[in-house]
C-alpha cells in the first residue's frame, strides 16, 4: 500500500494507515511468535494485544478504502485517485480475499485463547 502511494496510485489516509499498520502488525508478531515458542501461557495478554492491534488495522484498512473511494456514496476524503487502484486485478485480491481471511483468522485466535484460560473439566 505504502509503495502504491509513492508511485501515485493510491491516496488519502487509505494507503499510510493500512500499510504501515500492516508492517507493525506483522513485525511485531515476529518476536511475538518467538516467546509464544517458549511459553504460550506466559504471553497471553501480548497475544489479545497483537491480536486487537491486528484486527482494528484491518477494520481501519476497510473503513478508509471504502471513505476513499470516489464516486462512492460514503466518500468523505476529497482525492481523486483514492483506493481506486484496489479494484482492479491483482489489488483487488486484497479486500475481497485476504482481508477476510486475516480477519477469521484473528478470530479463530481469539476463540483458542479464550479456550485456553478455561480449565480443563476433570
Amino acid at each position: 500500500m505504502v509503495l502504491l502511494a509513492l508511485q501515485g496510485r493510491l491516496s488519502g489516509p487509505f494507503p499510510q494507515s493500512a500499510g504501515w499498520g500492516d508492517i507493525m502488525v506483522g513485525l511485531a508478531a515476529i518476536p511475538l511468535a518467538l516467546a509464544i515458542a517458549r511459553n504460550l501461557w506466559a504471553n497471553r495478554q501480548a497475544v489479545l494485544v497483537w491480536n486487537v492491534f491486528g484486527a482494528l488495522d484491518l477494520v481501519m484498512a476497510v473503513a478508509l478504502g471504502a471513505t476513499s473511494a470516489p464516486g462512492s456514496p460514503i466518500q468523505i476524503f476529497g482525492e481523486t485517485i483514492g483506493s481506486t487502484a484496489m479494484a482492479s486485478l491483482p489489488w483487488s485480491i486484497i479486500p475481497t480475499l485476504l482481508v477476510p481471511f486475516y480477519l477469521i483468522t484473528h478470530g479463530i485466535i481469539f476463540a483458542e485463547v479464550a479456550r485456553a484460560e478455561r480449565p480443563i473439566p476433570a
